[in-house]
């Protein structure tokens, strides 16, 4: 496996830094798919359409990197408590981050609903109370403060990670102790589901942008996603058999940014098409795309620096980045904006999101879990 990656310390383990960098470009992405929710006026005509599918990416990248590192240290006294501890401060700081940004962004624009209905600050602050333990908003209640079900509505992206704390509790608990043919046998049950979920219309337009919300089968949903997604990756990773992979990095870059930016397919007549498609990404490409970014390396310094940057900011991009949408949202929807009209304004938020993350993934999250690791994990 020396050959996935350059120089590795003595005795440590191979890092994958192509890795690193498709997160990065899955999470810029993501950005770029919600930039143009604003414009849709429903699934079928979202342009970057299939961005929600990024998540399934990192679902599948999760259960390989998490089932790498860890799955040799519990034979040399890894517990379970010591390992979620190692994942709360990992995710944890970015989470509390955002929530209280998302939180001040809620009261400065006039904490209203979508319907422009008041909210009180006692319901704003429940919602940042379970936002910073992670826990879910019930749609029609009190705390679900922006009145669209979502799950976490001062920054609604954090339900990906909801999804993400219960597949390290699992395998922390049990998924690393399953032999291969057991893990393959979820790996089957929940890539049928899953399946199907996509082409038997489970989310009422035959695709996968499900689990931000528990109404109708929200959460069976996210469930299905990271069932599959976490599982196939844990598998990849204990029977991982790198090739050598020329311009992996620019292959897989290229073939997430064509996956995202694929029209809605079928409509109106035959949108089971979407479903098919979103399903043969989840259940093959996806986890192909991983195999190949960890079979291939980088080749200079230059590459490595720029995987290494893309990483880095992929977890705060993607956390922080939804608090400016709602922003966007809010003026062009008032305004009764079209993109060919606020082009400019949107690549200006990009580039401004990108140093933003940077700057506190700099400042804020890399100090932080040093300070939590030195605190907790050396003793």
């Amino acid at each position: 496996m020396s050959n996935t990656v350059n120089n590795p310390l003595p005795g440590s383990k191979p890092h994958y830094e192509l890795l690193d960098g498709l997160r990065g470009v899955a999470a810029l992405m993501v950005i770029w798919y919600h930039f143009f929710e604003g414009f849709a006026t429903s699934p079928v005509d979202q342009k970057f359409n299939h961005g929600y599918l990024s998540v399934d990416f990192f679902f599948v990248l999760s259960g390989f990197v998490i089932s790498y590192a860890y799955d040799d240290r519990w034979k040399k006294g890894l517990t379970t408590g010591r390992f979620l501890l190692r994942r709360v401060i990992r995710l944890q700081p970015m989470v509390v981050f955002a929530v209280i940004l998302g939180a001040i962004s809620f009261l400065a624009q006039g904490s209203q609903t979508w319907t422009h209905e008041h909210v009180s600050l006692t319901a704003v602050g429940l919602s940042l109370l379970l936002g910073l333990f992670m826990l879910p908003s019930l749609p029609g209640t009190l705390p679900e403060v922006r009145g669209n079900g979502e799950m976490f509505p001062l920054n609604g992206p954090a339900w990906s990670l909801f999804f993400e704390y219960i597949a390290s509790i699992a395998y922390g608990c049990f998924l690393h102790r399953l032999s291969r043919p057991a893990l393959r046998g979820v790996t089957i049950f929940f890539g049928l589901l899953l399946g199907l979920a996509a082409v038997c219309n489970f989310s009422g337009y035959y695709h996968l942008g499900v689990g931000w919300t528990l109404m109708d089968y929200g959460f069976f949903g996210g469930l299905l996603r990271i069932g599959f997604s976490f599982s196939i990756g844990m598998l990849m990773a204990r029977g991982f058999r790198p090739k050598a992979i020329k311009g992996a990095f620019w292959w897989c870059s290229t073939a997430i940014i064509a996956i995202v930016c694929v029209p809605y397919l079928g409509y109106p007549d035959h949108q089971v098409w979407n479903g098919i498609f979103d399903a043969i990404c989840t259940l093959a490409v996806f986890p192909l795309i991983v195999w190949l970014g960890a079979s291939g390396k980088t080749t200079d310094a230059r590459s490595t620096k720029i995987c290494s940057f893309l990483g880095r900011i992929s977890y705060p991009v993607y956390i922080i980045h939804y608090p400016v949408m709602y922003y966007f949202y809010s003026w062009i929807w008032d305004n009764n904006l079209t993109f060919s009209q606020v082009w400019p304004v949107v690549v200006c938020l990009f580039v401004s999101i990108i140093g933003v993350a940077w700057a506190v993934m700099k400042f804020y999250d890399e100090p932080v879990r040093e300070w939590l690791a030195a605190k907790l994990l050396r003793r």
